[in-house]
C-alpha cells in the first residue's frame, strides 16, 4: 500500500481486542505488513508457501487472513471502505437499489467435489460467483455455490442477507435468469422490487444492457486480480474472503487516488 492508502485504511480498521481492552496479547507483526502481504497473494495468485521473504512467515499471513475470515473482519473493513467510496461519491452510505448477477468460473483440483458442480449453460465445471452490488458496481453481498447451483436458488439467501444489513435497499436490477416466482417471492418477504432488465429479441451481436453492464463491470475487476482468475480454495467462505479483499484493494486505491487529486496544486515563489 501507498502512504495515501494506508492513511484511509488505518483509520478504518477493526479495532484489536488487546487495543479495546477485552483482553488477548498485542499481535506480533504491523497490521500494514500483514496487509500487504494478503493483497499482494490476492493480487499476484501466488501459493501461501510461496509468500516472499519480506513479508512476515506465511503460516503467520495464513493465520492472520483465517481470523479474519472467521471473525468477519474483512468485511467489517470491506463495509467501510465502501461507505468512504461512496461518500466522496457523494451518496448515502447505505444504497437504495442494487444489480445482481452470477458468474461461474472453473475449479481447480484443489477444491473438493461437494462444492463444485457443473454448469449445463456455460458448460464449466466449478464454482459460481453470486454477486449483488451498488449502482457504482462496490460489492454489496457475495456468496459462493457450486456452479450447478441455479441463480433464483441462491438469490433466497443471498437478498435476504443483504435486506438484514441494508435498510434502504428496496430495489435490485436482474437478468432473465432470475424471472418466475422469485419477484414475487422478494416482494413478500423482504419488501424488495426486482426489476428483470431482459434482451430484446431483436438485438443481433454484443448488447450493452441498461443497470446490468455496471455487476458484469465489477466480475471484470475481479479478473484483475490473479488468484480469482479460477477458483483455488477448499471452502467457500474462503473464496469469499479473498473476492472482499480484492475489492478493499480497489477501493483504498480509488480513495487515495481521488484524494490526491482533490489536493491543490502548490504554488511556487518565483
Amino acid at each position: 500500500m501507498s502512504d495515501a492508502e494506508w492513511a484511509w485504511v488505518r483509520d478504518l480498521l477493526p479495532v484489536p481486542g488487546w487495543l479495546a481492552g477485552r483482553g488477548g496479547c498485542p499481535e506480533g507483526y504491523c497490521h500494514r505488513q500483514m496487509i500487504d502481504a494478503v493483497r499482494y497473494l490476492v493480487d499476484s495468485g501466488i501459493k501461501w508457501r510461496a509468500m516472499p521473504c519480506d513479508f512476515p512467515p506465511w503460516p503467520r499471513v495464513y493465520a492472520f487472513f483465517a481470523r479474519w475470515r472467521d471473525a468477519g473482519l474483512v468485511a467489517e473493513l470491506h463495509d467501510r471502505l465502501r461507505g468512504a467510496v461512496r461518500d466522496v461519491e457523494g451518496r448515502e452510505e447505505e444504497p437504495s437499489a442494487a444489480v445482481v448477477d452470477s458468474q461461474s468460473m472453473k475449479a481447480d483440483a484443489t477444491v473438493t467435489l461437494a462444492s463444485r458442480g457443473y454448469d449445463a449453460g456455460k458448460k464449466i465445471n466449478g464454482r459460481k460467483r453470486h454477486l449483488l452490488t451498488d449502482t457504482l458496481g462496490l460489492l454489496l453481498a457475495v456468496l459462493v455455490t457450486p456452479a450447478s447451483t441455479t441463480d433464483r436458488d441462491a438469490a433466497r439467501i443471498l437478498l435476504p442477507t443483504a435486506k438484514s444489513r441494508l435498510r434502504r435497499l428496496s430495489r435490485v436490477w436482474a437478468d432473465g435468469g432470475y424471472t418466475g416466482h422469485l419477484a414475487d417471492w422478494t416482494a413478500r418477504h423482504l419488501g424488495l422490487v426486482l426489476d428483470v432488465v431482459r434482451r430484446s429479441d431483436d438485438a443481433c451481436g454484443f448488447q450493452v444492457l441498461p443497470r446490468r453492464w455496471v455487476v458484469e463491470r465489477s466480475f471484470a475487476w475481479f479478473l484483475r486480480s490473479r488468484r480469482l482468475v479460477r477458483d483455488y480454495e477448499r471452502r467457500t467462505d474462503t473464496s469469499e474472503a479473498v473476492i472482499l479483499w480484492s475489492m478493499t484493494t480497489l477501493m483504498s486505491r480509488r480513495l487515495a487516488a481521488q484524494h490526491q487529486h482533490q489536493e491543490p496544486v502548490p504554488v511556487r515563489a518565483a
